[in-house]
């Protein structure tokens, strides 16, 4: 059993932001002790972890809630947290290619840079529009970025 101090520890959430959650209505499993005090056990730690990461994929409060609520209600909701989880994951897809389209455009501006740089002035470089690659060009070109980093470690 954990306390809420020690949970903010290991999972990094504050302790404000845990007992926020629990006002918010999702942690309704977590349990208090004699005295009052909130406790955790490792089932609690794991969800607040699967909270954590829906939050930062862009989830809404309101649709984990629910997603908590559909846990509790048990096997009868299956289908209804699949269809959140794939739902979440196309959104998650989507943030995924805006950001590597993103990444594109800033590595552009450093060759456009670095040439200018070396040439001595923007004017000798030339500054067409960018040219547009497809998600899996942008995912090798990612992936390529990658390993060049840990070589250079």
């Amino acid at each position: 059993m954990y306390s809420i101090g020690a949970v903010a520890k290991k999972t990094g959430i504050s302790s404000y932001t845990l007992r926020y959650y629990e006002k918010a209505g999702l942690t309704p499993f977590v349990k208090r002790d004699e005295q009052g005090r909130r406790v955790f056990n490792d089932d609690d730690v794991e969800s607040l972890g699967l909270i954590r990461c829906l939050k930062q994929t862009g989830m809404p409060l309101e649709d984990i809630r629910q997603f908590i609520s559909w846990c509790d209600a048990g096997d009868a909701t299956i289908d209804q947290r699949l269809a959140m989880f794939e739902q979440q994951r196309q959104a998650v897809e989507d943030q995924i290619h805006q950001s590597l389209l993103n990444l594109q455009k800033v590595n552009y501006k450093i060759d456009l840079y670095r040439k200018a740089s070396q040439a001595g002035s923007e004017a000798a470089v030339d500054c067409d529009a960018i040219p547009v690659k497809d998600t899996a060009t942008l995912l090798q070109e990612v992936a390529s970025y990658e390993a060049d980093q840990v070589t250079t470690k």
